[in-house]
């Protein structure tokens, strides 16, 4: 048997001590304070329910985002979500490509690799794959180590590093946006200090570019400003310039001093080919002119969740790139310390094996050339069922995305009648489309520009 022990000294002055602690109208505390009682702080849970956050406002739903919560939410067999930036299969489902899995299985079965911190710049080789893919391997601005590049948090990560090195460091603060862009850029932007202003780039009566308007807002932009541009797949309109008008771009900016800053998110995604939509980047590298591009593995790689991205400055020469990353380093470290290590080696897993690098390129021209056959097969569903209108963009936009022209009540009404979701501007993704919901989506536009004019 056990007898039960009283408790030692030591033991009941230690429970003594807690509760003269824990009692708030103990004469000891009360003593302590100067015979003020003690009250409840509105954050320690004590005395009364209302919460210290009770001020705030509930923020509206992000435009893009809120599409799928709002999408999500519906119960008709038939919605239909063409809001969602994603690949998806004919089949309507989110794809892993197989080179990813293959990656991702000689990363596991390797036992000498370790969860250590990356450095403040990421994954070295990671770094190195990603300038040579975007600029080109034969690129003399990496052979002369005129490029920095860090691994960022996919392609808002770089974009807003990237801000924020330009708003410590560049003499100009204001970056020209092309009108319409990504709902999300003029938020990075802003919040990392620079000031925002447009260029016109669409123009709504052709659907198509407009370059003229383009070439005269930055024709009166200031010296020096910084300017956005999309390499390919312009996002939400799909409209890109030809490589002749790229190349009067080019000179424009270079003759008024204008930095240029490219949005990478689409490379390989919109016409199947890794160099054909990196042509516009390499045309501003090839002047020996400085250069930002922020990259992105989203779209390309199927890497939605790994966050995976890079930011790459191109400089005049190595010390300045050199001096440049020392910066970029000060800029990384408070805000997120170092990036994640598994996404960046599942790129430089890929880009740096032969085998997997061809096995990736053709699932990703399998990818891009399914979107392809979706913008026909609307098209052709279009024009044969008679829908009012020339929808000829469909087919001469490229990439992920169609700006199809519909206005907001257009829209409001597809959503309400057919449960087709979509941004309020306008914009479908193609990769959401298939050939079972092609008459689907025909059946809501011809409807919306019949009746919902």
């Amino acid at each position: 048997m056990h007898t039960q022990q009283s408790p030692s000294p030591s033991a009941d002055r230690r429970l003594s001590v807690l509760a003269r602690h824990l009692e708030p109208s103990s004469s000891a505390a009360i003593e302590g304070h100067n015979n003020h009682s003690i009250v409840a702080a509105p954050t320690s849970g004590y005395g009364g329910t209302q919460s210290v956050f009770s001020h705030i406002v509930r923020a509206p739903e992000d435009p893009i985002l809120g599409v799928t919560v709002a999408y999500n939410k519906d119960t008709s067999p038939v919605k239909l979500n063409l809001g969602v930036g994603a690949y998806r299969t004919e089949e309507g489902k989110p794809l892993v490509l197989n080179v990813v899995r293959q990656a991702e299985q000689q990363l596991v079965n390797d036992r000498s690799r370790v969860k250590e911190y990356l450095s403040i710049t990421g994954l070295a080789d990671f770094n190195k794959l990603s300038a040579k893919l975007i600029l080109g391997a034969d690129s003399p601005a990496i052979q002369e180590n005129r490029v920095t590049t860090v691994q960022c948090l996919s392609g808002t990560g770089s974009l807003r590093v990237g801000a924020e090195f330009l708003a410590r460091h560049y003499h100009q603060r204001t970056i020209y946006v092309p009108q319409p862009t990504w709902g999300n850029h003029p938020k990075v932007f802003t919040l990392a200090g620079l000031s925002v202003k447009s260029y016109r780039y669409y123009d709504p009566a052709t659907r198509g570019l407009h370059f003229q308007g383009l070439l005269e807002d930055l024709g009166s932009a200031p010296s020096g400003a910084i300017v956005l541009l999309h390499a390919c797949a312009h996002n939400p309109t799909g409209v890109d310039p030809t490589i002749d008008q790229w190349e009067q771009v080019r000179r424009l900016m270079r003759s008024k001093g204008l930095l240029p800053f490219f949005d990478s998110a689409y490379q390989g995604f919109a016409s199947g080919s890794l160099d054909t939509d990196a042509q516009s980047v390499r045309m501003f590298v090839a002047d020996g002119g400085e250069v930002l591009v922020a990259q992105s593995y989203a779209k390309n790689m199927g890497l939605y969740g790994e966050r995976v991205g890079a930011l790459s400055i191109v400089c005049r020469n190595a010390d300045v790139a050199s001096r440049v990353e020392s910066q970029l380093k000060l800029v990384i470290r408070p805000m997120y310390s170092n990036p994640p290590i598994h996404g960046a080696s599942i790129v430089a897993t890929i880009l740096k094996d032969r085998n997997l690098y061809h096995e990736w390129t053709l699932e990703l021209k399998a990818m891009a050339d399914r979107i392809i056959r979706m913008r026909q097969q609307l098209f052709d569903a279009l024009r044969a069922r008679g829908t009012p209108g020339d929808w000829s963009h469909i087919i001469k936009q490229i990439g992920m995305f169609t700006f199809t022209g519909l206005n907001k009540e257009q829209v409001a009404f597809m959503t309400k009648e057919y449960h087709i979701y979509m941004t309020s501007d306008g914009r479908i993704s193609m990769a959401g489309l298939s050939s079972r919901t092609v008459p689907h989506l025909t059946d809501a536009i011809h409807a919306a520009v019949t009746r919902a004019r």
